[in-house]
Protein backbone atom coordinates (compact mmCIF):
# COMPACT_ATOMS: atom_id res chain seq x y z
CA UNK A 1 0.00 0.00 0.00
CA UNK A 2 1.58 3.49 -0.88
CA UNK A 3 1.41 6.17 1.29
CA UNK A 4 -0.69 9.58 0.36
CA UNK A 5 1.06 12.31 -0.09
CA UNK A 6 0.25 13.64 3.21
CA UNK A 7 1.79 11.03 4.69
CA UNK A 8 4.95 11.31 2.51
CA UNK A 9 5.46 15.16 3.64
CA UNK A 10 4.99 14.20 7.07
CA UNK A 11 7.52 11.64 6.71
CA UNK A 12 9.85 14.63 5.09
CA UNK A 13 9.09 16.92 8.05
CA UNK A 14 10.24 14.11 10.54
CA UNK A 15 13.82 13.62 8.35
CA UNK A 16 13.96 17.60 8.53
CA UNK A 17 13.53 18.21 12.22
CA UNK A 18 16.30 14.53 13.28
CA UNK A 19 18.48 16.21 10.40
CA UNK A 20 18.45 19.42 12.53
CA UNK A 21 19.09 17.96 15.54
CA UNK A 22 21.69 15.63 14.33
CA UNK A 23 23.48 19.25 13.42
CA UNK A 24 22.45 20.79 16.24
CA UNK A 25 23.30 18.58 19.09
CA UNK A 26 25.27 15.84 17.48
CA UNK A 27 24.94 12.50 15.56
CA UNK A 28 22.21 10.16 16.99
CA UNK A 29 20.85 12.98 18.73
CA UNK A 30 17.53 13.81 15.60
CA UNK A 31 16.00 9.83 16.40
CA UNK A 32 16.52 10.28 20.57
CA UNK A 33 14.55 13.59 20.20
CA UNK A 34 12.04 12.84 17.24
CA UNK A 35 10.84 9.09 17.04
CA UNK A 36 8.15 8.25 14.84
CA UNK A 37 5.04 9.11 16.87
CA UNK A 38 5.50 12.96 17.66
CA UNK A 39 2.99 15.85 16.56
CA UNK A 40 3.70 18.50 14.60
CA UNK A 41 2.12 21.82 15.47
CA UNK A 42 2.26 24.61 12.30
CA UNK A 43 2.18 27.86 12.49
CA UNK A 44 -1.09 29.16 10.28
CA UNK A 45 0.25 32.03 9.03
CA UNK A 46 3.26 30.73 7.47
CA UNK A 47 2.82 27.07 7.66
CA UNK A 48 6.14 26.55 9.01
CA UNK A 49 6.86 24.28 11.60
CA UNK A 50 6.31 25.89 15.48
CA UNK A 51 6.11 23.41 18.20
CA UNK A 52 6.84 19.44 18.23
CA UNK A 53 4.28 17.08 21.00
CA UNK A 54 5.42 13.86 21.65
CA UNK A 55 2.80 12.10 24.25
CA UNK A 56 0.88 15.26 24.54
CA UNK A 57 3.87 17.15 26.11
CA UNK A 58 5.79 20.32 24.38
CA UNK A 59 9.65 18.73 23.50
CA UNK A 60 11.27 21.30 21.20
CA UNK A 61 10.13 24.32 19.55
CA UNK A 62 11.55 25.90 15.94
CA UNK A 63 13.18 29.16 16.59
CA UNK A 64 11.84 31.47 13.80
CA UNK A 65 15.00 33.64 13.30
CA UNK A 66 16.89 30.47 12.42
CA UNK A 67 15.28 27.66 12.28
CA UNK A 68 16.80 25.80 15.07
CA UNK A 69 15.33 24.07 18.21
CA UNK A 70 14.65 25.66 21.12
CA UNK A 71 14.65 22.73 23.97
CA UNK A 72 11.74 22.37 26.91
CA UNK A 73 12.00 20.75 30.05
CA UNK A 74 10.80 17.28 28.65
CA UNK A 75 13.14 17.82 24.95
CA UNK A 76 16.20 17.97 27.76
CA UNK A 77 14.80 14.83 29.65
CA UNK A 78 14.49 13.02 26.55
CA UNK A 79 18.12 14.03 25.82
CA UNK A 80 19.34 13.55 29.11
CA UNK A 81 18.15 10.24 30.00
CA UNK A 82 19.44 8.52 26.67
CA UNK A 83 22.87 10.20 26.10
CA UNK A 84 26.15 9.51 28.52
CA UNK A 85 27.28 11.97 30.57
CA UNK A 86 29.03 15.01 29.54
CA UNK A 87 27.46 15.07 26.50
CA UNK A 88 25.31 18.78 26.24
CA UNK A 89 25.52 19.31 29.86
CA UNK A 90 26.54 21.67 32.25
CA UNK A 91 27.36 20.35 35.60
CA UNK A 92 26.18 22.78 38.94
CA UNK A 93 27.24 22.46 42.24
CA UNK A 94 24.46 20.47 44.63
CA UNK A 95 24.34 23.04 46.72
CA UNK A 96 22.76 25.46 44.14
CA UNK A 97 20.60 23.03 42.47
CA UNK A 98 17.48 24.44 44.11
CA UNK A 99 17.86 27.84 43.18
CA UNK A 100 18.50 26.52 39.24
CA UNK A 101 15.33 24.49 39.39
CA UNK A 102 13.80 27.58 39.67
CA UNK A 103 14.48 29.35 36.13
CA UNK A 104 17.69 31.14 37.67
CA UNK A 105 20.39 31.48 35.31
CA UNK A 106 23.95 29.72 35.96
CA UNK A 107 26.62 31.79 36.98
CA UNK A 108 30.41 30.21 35.90
CA UNK A 109 31.49 30.16 39.57
CA UNK A 110 28.98 27.73 39.98
CA UNK A 111 29.99 25.17 37.16
CA UNK A 112 31.39 21.89 37.91
CA UNK A 113 31.83 20.03 34.70
CA UNK A 114 30.96 21.13 31.50
CA UNK A 115 31.02 19.63 28.18
CA UNK A 116 34.13 20.58 26.11
CA UNK A 117 32.28 20.88 22.79
CA UNK A 118 30.07 23.61 24.22
CA UNK A 119 29.87 26.62 22.36
CA UNK A 120 28.46 29.83 22.89
CA UNK A 121 24.87 30.52 22.10
CA UNK A 122 23.50 26.75 22.31
CA UNK A 123 21.37 24.96 24.10
CA UNK A 124 22.57 23.48 27.01
CA UNK A 125 21.11 20.67 29.64
CA UNK A 126 21.60 22.00 33.44
CA UNK A 127 22.03 19.17 35.55
CA UNK A 128 22.96 18.32 38.90
CA UNK A 129 26.11 16.17 40.27
CA UNK A 130 23.92 13.60 39.83
CA UNK A 131 22.83 14.46 36.41
CA UNK A 132 19.54 14.99 37.77
CA UNK A 133 17.89 17.39 35.34
CA UNK A 134 17.24 21.08 36.77
CA UNK A 135 16.77 23.41 33.78
CA UNK A 136 17.54 23.82 30.32
CA UNK A 137 18.91 27.03 28.07
CA UNK A 138 21.49 28.78 25.87
CA UNK A 139 25.34 28.89 26.93
CA UNK A 140 27.03 32.37 27.10
CA UNK A 141 30.48 30.63 27.25
CA UNK A 142 32.40 27.95 25.96
CA UNK A 143 32.22 24.37 27.86
CA UNK A 144 35.94 25.46 28.92
CA UNK A 145 35.40 28.99 29.71
CA UNK A 146 32.58 27.89 32.05
CA UNK A 147 34.66 25.61 34.26
CA UNK A 148 37.53 28.12 34.23
CA UNK A 149 35.59 31.74 34.47
CA UNK A 150 35.26 32.28 37.88
CA UNK A 151 32.64 35.05 37.02
CA UNK A 152 29.72 35.87 34.85
CA UNK A 153 26.63 34.13 33.83
CA UNK A 154 27.93 31.03 32.08
CA UNK A 155 24.14 29.57 31.10
CA UNK A 156 20.83 31.84 30.95
CA UNK A 157 18.24 29.58 31.61
CA UNK A 158 14.79 29.17 29.69
CA UNK A 159 13.00 27.23 32.09
CA UNK A 160 13.53 25.14 35.29
CA UNK A 161 11.76 21.99 36.32
CA UNK A 162 10.15 23.65 39.44
CA UNK A 163 9.57 27.17 37.29
CA UNK A 164 5.79 28.39 37.85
Amino acid sequence: MSKTLEETFLDYEKYVLRKIADYQFGEGIGSILFPDSILIEKSKKTGKIRRVILDGKVIATIRAKDGLIALTIYGAELIRSKTCPPKMRVVVMNEIADIIRKGRNVFAKHVKHADPEIRPGEEVIIVNESDELLAVGKALLNGEEMTLFRSGVAVKVRSGVEEK
